[in-house]
């Protein structure tokens, strides 16, 4: 806003025409003319107002003017006021002299030329006029830097008295001012959390992380918050939640960054506690369901075993103590097997369960006709579909490849699902079994047209002793163990088993599917009168000797199989040190080792074997068989002294491949 200073004009003359006269020369300045006809009511005018100038008349009775401009500059007010002394006589030098040592600016006679005194007073009331403006901005000047003092202590104190960090940055994102509360909480003295320093005190986890955070911040000027780990300087781990913005100029320029630090440390630890609380209860609750399904499928083994039971003491005790007829007691007697198969198969599955926890069970992998593992578990599961009158289908692709696994458990598995599916289609339904090659996979199919399953209880139908009804009121019987056990033999064949349902009423379908083990494009043959395998009977291998070391005895017993297809002599160790007995005693032309084996890996056999001279057979080509298929594991294999290395599950033709080219490589070296 513009400051317009008061101005006033005093006017001291003691004839009134004169104060008229005056009048009507300066009255159209701006300002205020002020009269006064003695020197004493000049003086009263000075006691509460200032003036731009003064225009005093010499002689007046009583005080003159040099009395009254004596007096005007005793006074502090009107020190410095200009007077301007007005006089009808001729002013001697004695005159002016004295009238300028009082403090007059200037001399006019009587009668006064009207331009000249309006150009004099006008020059001093714009001098009146400036530097009242000058002492007004002044006085602006010092409530600001007042105010600015009492504003900068204010936040001395706020910040001083914060209960969270304050710091300040400037627009590179260097700290440029941190408060006591913010250095108590990194750990820092002021000094140490300056410019880069405060960054020391993050967590050596988070430290790379929350820098390259902080720096794209401090790019795009834009709001930050993290939640950030400290590690202080005396090892103390706190948690910090930190916030900044970034501050304007009043033209919108960027000038630095506002944050706060926050310390969490209690709100993360009580968050801590309430994790491992509600872990703690989900344990417990998992627990007392795990619990429940193991109470609820003892009351089912119970009823299952007692039901077959019942039947089987009863027809028995009747057998013993009447005689029946014929065509009775055949009937006891069906009942009596029927039962027992019954009781026979729920002890089997319990057994199966038992071994599949303990992480015992194993495969026999051998080659297989599977149309024929499927044909037999259909057989033995027709006497309960014609029971209920179910029809048995099959579609079976024709110029399948012959398949390798394990034929007993492969037909467990068909059973399984054959018998799930009779269980639960009602009289006069339809059961159909598919087999067919899809991609890389054998895919095995049981599609039935029974009650369905819900889609709440899909995901965990393979689960063990689950099952969708476990009350006395249930309309189906068994463990809930046979889906179980399916799952669990079809995992180590390295397949999987999917089940599929539109809902209850819809029916069901369960696909198994399971990698080829073999060269593709060999139908299926009748095993009885030839070898399993043209390939196989190639005797490529024909009197090789091939140490194969390997402590699980199925693995040896499938490799053994597959090398003496090929004609070659397979010698057998369990461990490093009957490998290295053998390996010098019986000179094998190539050895074939796992890796993961106790006491000693194939690792320690390769490097022991190297160290031994070459009449003991530390040349002897070596093949690396392992679980370990990551391309580190290979190039260990390689390094250790192994020639190849196999991963598990391995293929028969890529593994006589394997060993048939480090024959003929040493052959070649040989000269043989």
């Amino acid at each position: 806003m513009h400051f317009e200073p008061n101005v006033n004009i005093l006017l001291v003359d003691d004839h009134a025409e004169n104060l008229l006269a005056l009048e009507a020369i300066l009255g159209h300045l701006e300002g205020n003319l002020i009269k006064a006809q003695s020197g004493e009511e000049a003086l009263r005018c000075l006691l509460h107002q200032d003036f731009a100038v003064i225009l005093l008349d010499v002689q007046m009775p009583g005080m003159d003017g040099f009395e009254t401009a004596t007096l005007i500059r005793s006074r502090q007010r009107s020190r410095h006021t200009p007077i301007i002394f007005l006089t009808a006589f001729s002013t001697s030098d004695t005159m002016v002299f004295k009238g300028y040592s009082l403090g007059a600016v200037d001399y006019l006679l009587k009668p006064i030329e009207a331009d000249i005194l309006l150009s004099k007073v006008s020059v001093f009331v714009e001098l009146f006029k400036k530097t009242e403006e000058v002492t007004h901005q002044a006085a602006q000047l010092e409530a600001i830097n007042t105010e600015l003092r009492q504003s900068e202590e204010r936040f001395r104190l706020l910040s001083a008295c914060s209960p969270v960090g304050i710091f300040l940055t400037n627009v590179e994102g260097d700290w440029t001012y941190t408060n006591p509360r913010c250095q108590s909480i990194l750990g820092l003295s002021l000094a140490e959390s300056l410019g880069e320093g405060w960054r020391q005190a993050i967590h050596a986890d988070q430290r790379d992380r929350i820098i390259s955070d902080w720096s794209h911040y401090a790019q795009s000027a834009c709001e930050y918050s993290a939640e950030v780990e400290l590690c202080t300087a005396d090892k103390q781990v706190r948690w910090i939640h930190l916030r900044s913005s970034p501050m304007y100029s009043s033209t919108g320029e960027l000038i630095g960054y506002v944050g706060t630090i926050e310390d969490i440390t209690e709100r993360k630890q009580a968050e801590e506690v309430r994790a491992q609380m509600i872990h703690e209860q989900v344990a417990r609750q998992q627990a007392e369901t795990a619990n429940q399904m193991k109470d609820d499928f003892l009351a089912v083994l119970s009823h299952e075993l007692r039901t077959p039971l019942n039947s089987v003491l009863g027809w028995a005790r009747l057998l013993r103590s009447r005689k029946f007829d014929e065509k009775t007691t055949a009937k006891a007697l069906e009942t009596i097997e029927r039962n027992a198969q019954a009781q026979t198969q729920l002890i089997e599955d319990i057994l199966d369960v038992s071994l599949i926890m303990q992480g015992k069970l194993r495969l026999n992998i051998c080659p297989m006709n599977l149309v024929a593992v499927l044909e037999t578990a259909i057989e033995g599961v027709r006497p309960q579909a014609t029971a209920k009158r179910i029809s048995l289908e099959t579609d079976f692709e024709p110029n399948l490849v012959l398949f390798w696994g394990d034929p007993e458990r492969l037909q467990q598995v068909a059973w399984n699902l054959l018998s799930n599916a009779i269980k639960f289609t009602p009289e006069e339904g339809r059961v159909e079994t598919r087999l067919s090659r899809n991609g890389s996979d054998v895919q095995i199919q049981v599609i039935d047209t029974g009650i369905g399953i819900d889609s709440s209880f899909l995901p965990k139908v393979f689960d063990r002793f689950r099952q969708a009804d476990s009350t006395t009121t249930r309309a189906h019987g068994g463990l809930g163990l046979g889906l179980a056990i399916v799952h669990y033999l079809v995992g180590l064949h390295g397949g999987e088993v999917l089940a599929e349902s539109e809902g209850e009423g819809k029916g069901a379908a369960f696909t198994v599917r399971l990698p080829l083990r073999k060269r593709t494009g060999e139908p299926l043959q009748d095993t009885a009168d030839q070898p399993p395998d043209a390939a196989m009977s190639e005797q490529a291998l024909q009197g090789v000797r091939v140490l194969v070391v390997d402590d699980e005895a199925d693995a040896r017993d499938f490799l053994s199989f597959v090398l003496e297809q090929h004609g070659a002599i397979a010698l057998t160790a369990t461990s490093a040190a009957e490998a290295l007995t053998i390996l010098q005693t019986d000179q094998p032309d190539i050895l074939v080792s796992d890796i993961g084996m106790p006491v000693e890996d194939g690792y320690a056999l390769i490097r022991r074997v190297r160290s031994l001279t070459p009449t003991q057979g530390s040349r002897v080509p070596a093949v690396a068989l392992t679980a370990y298929v990551q391309e580190e594991d290979r190039l260990r294999a390689l390094s250790a002294g192994f020639q190849a290395h196999l991963a598990k599950p391995v293929e028969p033709a890529q593994f006589i491949a394997t060993v048939i080219n480090l024959v003929q490589t040493v052959s070649v070296h040989t000269g043989s």
